[in-house]
């Protein structure tokens, strides 16, 4: 009986155990849905839908002229470029169109197809297909630099131009590859997304703001940016995915760069802390047959927070170079047109 008795003790605790992890799980599964809801409610969709093989894609469009499109990084969604002002400022003398990607702000990504960039692009091709879009610019912001190369490289007589921000161009050691990706496997990750994982992520968010605009202090127009929009457990998914994405798609991407037949201008910021300016950005530019290249000294991740005069002057750099009415062209954005097309 008293064997009978200590081996029941350690059973009795297990059961403790689960059933208080048990609870947890369940609290924090109602937290965050409730967080997740009342943020679709304080953040309802702001621009249009367009439906692309069955599949709903939302975007924000301002202004009128000629077409720039922007894709955001990992983590956003097209809302980032409203916050930080570059939209607007753009909606000023273009027609943007601001999609979210698959499985970011409002658009749908649907678990059956593995979102690589080249997925993608074409995926939005077909979108501006449908809007009556003949031909654009295409602004790409880290993560979306590579989508926004995978549609030059496969539709070249519809981009005109690139504007490459931040961007992950070739592979590298990435420690948030081993340490983000878990809300993207099966069933667990699923488990951890609903439950888990955004809470995590919550108390994250300052550190990795920090980190993405170090060395300069985080603004306070992205501190107003809706951040349990980013931790709904479908866009940490997506999110999650994409980080597993990174290396192998810079990998299979990196061999076709010297194929790109459109001018592109690369922005980068020197002090950049999630990606190494010089093996990304400068040896893009070494490799494409027709760039400009424009480091900001001091800058981090976040370059169209830190200078979105001078990603409005590499965008009407590319305006000038496809014959775009003059009225565009800032002393700036002359320069860069220049150093575009002699190759510096």
């Amino acid at each position: 009986m008293i064997a009978s008795r200590s081996s029941s003790k350690p059973r009795g605790g297990l059961h403790s155990g689960a059933l208080l992890a048990g609870l947890g799980l369940a609290a924090s599964f109602f937290y965050v849905r409730a967080k997740a809801a009342q943020a679709e409610r304080d953040n309802p969709p702001a621009g249009r839908f367009v439906e692309v093989d069955g599949l709903r894609l939302h975007y924000l469009e301002r202004g009128s002229g000629p077409v720039l499109v922007m894709l955001h990084g990992n983590g956003v969604y097209a809302k980032d470029f409203e916050t930080c002002g570059l939209l607007q400022e753009a909606a000023a003398h273009y027609r943007v169109i601001a999609f979210d990607r698959p499985g970011f702000g409002y658009s749908e990504r649907p678990r059956s197809t593995v979102w690589t960039p080249e997925k993608q692009a074409a995926l939005l091709l077909r979108a501006l297909a449908q809007l009556g879009v003949e031909s654009a610019i295409v602004l790409g912001h880290s993560w979306g630099t590579m989508v926004a190369l995978a549609m030059g490289l496969q539709q070249p007589d519809f981009v005109r131009g690139l504007v490459l921000l931040s961007g992950y161009y070739y592979p590298s050691m990435r420690l948030d590859v081993a340490t983000s990706t878990q809300p993207a496997v099966p069933l667990l990750g699923d488990l951890l997304r609903y439950t888990i994982a955004p809470l995590v992520s919550r108390l994250l968010w300052p550190g990795m703001a920090k980190r993405m605009f170090a060395p300069l202090p985080v603004p306070g127009r992205f501190r107003a940016f809706p951040v349990w929009m980013a931790l709904r457990p479908g866009q940490l998914r997506a999110s999650a995915a994409e980080t597993a994405l990174m290396i192998p798609s810079a990998l299979a991407m990196s061999r076709h760069y010297g194929e790109l037949k459109v001018p592109a201008v690369i922005l980068a910021g020197t002090r950049d802390r999630v990606v190494d300016t010089g093996h990304q950005s400068e040896r893009l530019h070494e490799r494409l047959p027709d760039s400009a290249l424009e480091l900001a000294p001091g800058v981090g991740h976040m370059s169209h927070y830190a200078h979105p005069d001078r990603v409005m002057a590499a965008i009407d750099a590319i305006a000038a170079r496809v014959g775009e009415p003059l009225h565009l062209r800032s002393p700036e954005a002359e320069a860069l047109a220049r150093a575009s097309e002699s190759g510096v």
